[in-house]
Parts: structure tokens; C-alpha cells; sequence
């Protein structure tokens, strides 16, 4: 191997750990969020005599953050294709660690009134706007810097970034949970939020030292950066967009049914222990942090859409077995029905950086990428955990409408994927 070949191989590794680093810390942001709002905010923050209204109401707050993704997205993604990769990625991890730490400081409804909820959906939305720009960044910096034949590996490293927040998040909370019950709920469940500043500043010294994408690098050079990204993008991939934003249904969806939902519907409805269904979580995550690098490669192998397709129809197939399982009340079962549930939606989550990163030029990629993914994150996932949560209500606790709604999803994703061209031999150098 030249020397040259050893110094590039070199400098991909250290820009899609930095990735794999940032994104990391940001979906553990993120997904603290998540396993308070199931567990915690409806009490602390929502209090009403009607249950089911509290955590409506804690699930709203939830999916404001996805509202603000799109805009995050929008913006961070325009100046990510005018002015750099690189400067955004440190910009959102700024923000999404600061909001998070902010959030461990807020008093509740008890202490300050209706201005304890107003300050925490103020946080989320902070949140919700550093992740909208933060994927897009992070996928292209890993996919831009690698080989030809390799950007599903490379994308998929990045997106190992959630399962292992999820790790991190829900093993934190499991942790804390354990404490008895007054004392978890008068400060335990602030410690995982004022951690976040820790890890802020480990990833702050990991990104500020890694190069700019090369292919943006080119762009600059030959004066083809766009001035208005987001026109440009819906000018000449139109498509594009709507098919990432059909893709992205399923996966998101199924995502926090079986990550986030779960938790109430456990707690809530079948009578279980907290830290039984954390521990389901905590042991799929770590079954998705091998499965999401597994398909991307199979991806780099045999395409994006064949695998993504599988992972789709398997979503579908599992979603009446999944509540089956659940409903045992048997931790094996519960923890098994969660990984089987993860285990597909890495099948779809694997190949998709590089899948959405390939249906856009180097010009708008950013954009592209970034609205197409976070658009449909509202809708998909967003108001994902409300829906299920309303549809429980309504049906008298049977799943069963729950289980229609997860294939109502995947059946649009499978429209996407099979209208959706395939890219994985495509060289992304060259404008789409």
C-alpha cells in the first residue's frame, strides 16, 4: 500500500470517527429526551388528574423537536453547501449540547408553574433544530472523504451514532431509575441531562480537528457553490426529496414505536418495570451497533434498495407478532420482540446515508440530503409515539390498530424504495 493510499485511509478514519463521535452525543441528547418524556415529564412537568392527557401532553413536547428539525435542516443545510460541512458540525453540536444541559436545570410545574413546560418545550425545540442540521453534516462528511465502493460502510458508521446514544441514554436512565422512586423523581432523572456536557466537550476537541470534505473542498475551488441551496434542490430534484421523505416512514416510525412507546405502553398498560423494558432497549441497541455497519456493507454489495426493501417488509411482518410478544410479560419475549424490532430497522437505517447522500449533487447535497430525511421526521416519527398512544386509547388498550398503523407505514416506504433508482455504483463527484 502507497503511502499516500495509507495517509488517506488515515484521514477517513479519523473524519468518520469524529462523525461516528459527534453524532453519538447528539442522539443521546436526543434520546434522553425521549425516555424521560415516557417516563418521567407527564408527572414532573404535565401534571393533570386524567393520565392519558399527561402524557399526551409529555409526547407533544416530545414531537415538537421534530417540528423544529425540519428548519434546522433547512438552514444548517444551506450554509453547510455555502460555506462548509466542517462549521456546522460544531455549530449544532454547541447547540444540542447546551439545550440538553439546560434542561437538567429546569424547575417543574410545582416549583415555577405553566413556565416549567413553556422552558422545556423552549429546550426541545432548541434540540430538535441542532439535530435537523447535525445528520446531513455527519453523513456527508463520512461519505464525501470515502472510497467509491465503501460510502454504505461509511455512512453506516455514522448512523452507529444512535443506537449507541440509545445505549448510553437508556443505560444512564436504567441506572438512575433504580433509585427509589421519591428520590429518582426529585433530582435522579436531571443527572443524565447535566451529563451532557461532559460529552459535549469530548466531542468539541474530536470535531474541530478534522479536514473539510473534499468533494466541497472541489466545489469552492471551481466556484460551483449554489446561492440558494434550497431552491436549487426543489428546483431539480423534486422527486428526490419526496422519495427520501417515503423512505424514511417505516424506519422512523417503527424506530420509536419499539425504542420509546414501548416504555409507556409497558409501564402503563401491562404493569411492568421500568427497568425491564430499559434493559429490552438498552440490549437491541447493542445489537444494532454490529447490525447497522452489517447491512451497510451489504449495501456497498448488493445495492441500497434490495436491503433496504427486506428490512421494510420485515417491519411489516413483525408488527402484529411484536405486541404478542410483548403482552407474555416475559422479560426473554420482551427483550426479544425489541430486538427483532431494531434488528429491522437497522436493515433499513444501514444503507440510508449513503442511499440519501447519492440522490443529490455535491452542490445541494447538504440541502438535499438534510430535507429530505428531516421532513418526513415529523410525520414519521415525530407524532409516531401520540398516534400510537391515541390509538391504544381509543381501541380500549387492544394493539391491534397500533400494529395496522406500523404497516400503513411501511407500506409507503416500500412505494419509495421501489420508484426510488438505484445508487449505490453512482459516482457522487459528478452532479446527479
Amino acid at each position: 500500500m502507497s503511502e499516500e493510499k495509507q495517509l488517506s485511509d488515515a484521514s477517513v478514519r479519523k473524519v468518520v470517527l469524529a462523525s461516528f463521535v459527534g453524532t453519538t452525543i447528539e442522539w443521546y441528547d436526543y434520546f434522553i429526551y425521549g425516555t424521560a418524556a415516557a417516563l418521567v415529564f407527564g408527572q414532573l412537568f404535565f401534571p393533570t388528574e386524567n393520565e392519558f392527557v399527561g402524557t399526551m401532553a409529555a409526547f407533544g413536547s416530545f414531537a415538537v423537536g421534530f417540528f423544529a428539525r425540519p428548519l434546522g435542516g433547512v438552514i444548517f443545510g444551506h450554509y453547510g453547501d455555502r460555506i462548509g460541512r466542517k462549521a456546522m458540525l460544531v455549530t449544532t453540536l454547541m447547540m444540542m449540547g447546551l439545550a440538553t444541559f439546560c434542561i437538567g436545570c429546569l424547575p417543574t410545574y410545582e416549583q415555577v408553574g405553566i413556565a416549567a413546560p413553556i422552558l422545556l418545550v423552549l429546550m426541545r425545540v432548541l434540540q430538535g433544530f441542532g439535530v435537523g442540521g447535525e445528520w446531513g453534516g455527519a453523513v456527508l462528511m463520512a461519505v464525501e472523504h470515502g472510497h467509491a465502493g465503501r460510502r454504505g460502510f461509511y455512512g453506516s458508521c455514522v448512523q452507529m451514532g444512535v443506537p449507541v446514544g440509545l445505549l448510553l441514554a437508556t443505560g444512564v436512565f436504567a441506572i438512575f431509575s433504580s433509585m427509589p422512586e421519591e428520590e429518582f423523581m426529585a433530582w435522579g432523572w436531571r443527572v443524565p441531562f447535566l451529563l451532557g456536557i461532559v460529552l459535549l466537550g469530548i466531542g468539541m476537541f474530536i470535531r474541530v480537528r478534522v479536514m473539510e470534505s473534499p468533494l466541497f473542498a472541489k466545489e469552492q475551488e471551481k466556484k460551483g457553490v449554489a446561492k440558494l441551496p434550497i431552491v436549487e434542490v426543489f428546483k431539480n430534484h423534486p422527486k428526490n426529496v419526496l422519495l427520501a421523505m417515503g423512505a424514511r416512514f417505516a424506519e422512523n416510525c417503527c424506530f420509536y414505536i419499539f425504542s420509546v412507546w414501548v416504555l409507556t405502553y409497558g409501564v402503563k398498560e401491562l404493569g411492568l418495570e421500568k427497568r425491564i423494558l430499559l434493559t429490552g432497549v438498552w440490549i437491541a441497541a447493542g445489537v444494532q451497533i454490529f447490525a447497522i455497519p452489517a447491512f451497510g456493507i451489504l449495501s456497498d454489495r448488493i445495492g441500497r434498495r434490495p436491503v433496504y426493501l427486506t428490512g421494510t417488509i420485515f417491519i411489516a411482518l413483525l408488527a402484529f407478532p411484536f405486541f404478542s410478544m410483548i403482552n407474555t410479560k416475559e422479560a426473554t419475549m420482551i427483550w426479544l420482540a425489541i430486538v427483532l424490532g431494531l434488528v429491522g430497522h437497522a436493515a433499513m437505517y444501514g444503507p440510508q446515508a449513503a442511499f440519501f447522500s447519492e440522490l443529490f449533487g455535491t452542490r445541494v447535497r447538504y440541502s438535499g440530503a438534510s430535507i429530505g430525511y428531516q421532513l418526513a421526521s415529523p410525520f414519521a416519527g415525530g407524532i409516531a409515539p401520540m398516534i400510537a398512544t391515541y390509538l391504544l386509547h381509543k381501541s380500549e388498550g387492544d394493539t391491534a390498530p397500533v400494529s395496522l398503523y406500523l404497516i400503513g407505514t411501511a407500506v409507503v416506504t416500500l412505494i419509495a424504495i421501489w420508484l426510488a433508482k438505484e445508487t449505490y455504483q453512482a459516482d457522487i463527484g459528478e452532479e446527479q
